[in-house]
């Protein structure tokens, strides 16, 4: 998962990165799972994970690049297992 950039400088970051530094709802456990939260400039955190934050746009272009390696991948797969088949 990744600390997105929003356009208004808010930051959507997992909700694990957060937890691991932080009590989390008063236990000491971590967070586990797939959930974003929003921060803005006043929280403690702000400026460390600005560093290693992308844009709406690179998360997109990512996905997308995500996607066609994907293809690939499956249809190298389907080649294989017909190939297989055959023998």
């Amino acid at each position: 998962m990744y600390v997105i950039r929003l356009p208004g400088g808010n930051l959507r970051v997992p909700a694990s990165v957060l937890a691991r530094g932080r009590q989390a709802h008063g236990g000491s456990g971590s967070v586990i799972g797939q959930a974003y939260v929003e921060i803005g400039p006043e929280d403690p955190d702000y400026q460390r994970l600005l560093a290693q934050s992308i844009s709406e746009e690179e998360m997109a272009e990512k996905r997308r690049r995500w996607r066609e390696d994907d293809e690939a991948l499956r249809a190298e797969f389907e080649e294989f297992k017909a190939r297989r088949s055959e023998e």
